[in-house]
């Protein structure tokens, strides 16, 4: 099988920058699309988001020229199924600790023989039943992007294994949890040397790895510098938050 592109998201001439969808509502997806982000990640896992909402955020972003990717709340593929037929062309998964659990959600996400993805072709990723099966299968199992999310030692640990099961497309490592695991801090070396060797792990599979930097692009660049792929930039909620109490405090300082 081919290395699958998640929509074109990794043959881009440029390295993939991308942020988190956490509002209710399809306006912040078209304005981070206009923004020039490449892909936006509708975030089941910390934001209070149902399925109707992120099917409208999918959609939005797609029209726009934003690859789709959802974080899942969890690894149940009923829900990985749902997501993938709405025409996300990437599943985050949290907190994928062991090989044996990388496997099971890449078996998600992929139509037999590959998986245990259920066919559904009526569905939006099947153009409603237009699409012709053959092509509806292939697409979802040579295009959608699988991702894992290693979040302890554990999972650092088990990434050259994860990363070689073929249904696994690239690792993201949520720093945060990670460090919080290790009763450390990000930016603290025992951390940054776990980081760069699922940078290496993924390398070494020729497969890609991802971080998240909240709002300091200056680090982002620093990384990819360092080798890694692609990255994820604050948030919609956060540059909202940011901005609101940026006005408010220039404000009150220019009338003091």
């Amino acid at each position: 099988m081919t290395a699958r592109t998640g929509g074109g998201l990794f043959t881009r001439p440029h390295t993939p920058v991308g942020t988190w969808l956490k509002i209710a509502s399809t306006e912040p997806t078209e304005i981070m699309a206009f923004a020039g982000f490449d892909f936006a990640v509708v975030d089941l896992e910390h934001a209070p988001l149902d399925l109707v909402t992120a099917y409208r955020l999918i959609n939005t972003a797609a029209a726009l020229g934003m690859t789709p990717i959802v974080r899942v709340p969890d690894k149940t593929p009923s829900t990985i199924q749902k997501i993938l037929d709405a025409g996300a062309k990437g599943i985050l998964v949290p907190h994928v600790d062991t090989v044996e659990e990388a496997a099971a959600v890449g078996r998600a996400c992929r139509f037999p023989p590959h998986g245990v993805r259920g066919a559904g072709g009526t569905s939006r990723a099947g153009a409603w039943g237009l699409r012709a099966t053959s092509e509806y299968l292939a697409t979802g199992n040579d295009d959608v992007l699988c991702i894992p999310q290693l979040e302890s030692v554990e999972a650092i640990k088990a990434a050259p294994e994860m990363l070689a099961l073929d249904t696994v497309d690239a690792v993201f490592v949520g720093a945060a949890d990670l460090s919080m695991s290790m009763g450390s801090t990000p930016a603290a070396p025992d951390v940054l040397d776990l980081i760069a060797s699922a940078i290496a792990a993924a390398h070494d599979a020729g497969k890609k790895c991802g971080l998240a930097f909240g709002g300091v692009p200056a680090k982002a660049a620093r990384a990819v510098r360092e080798g890694c792929d692609f990255v994820l930039l604050s948030n919609d909620t956060t540059m909202l938050a940011e901005a609101a109490r940026g006005l408010v405090t220039s404000f009150r300082e220019a009338v003091s």
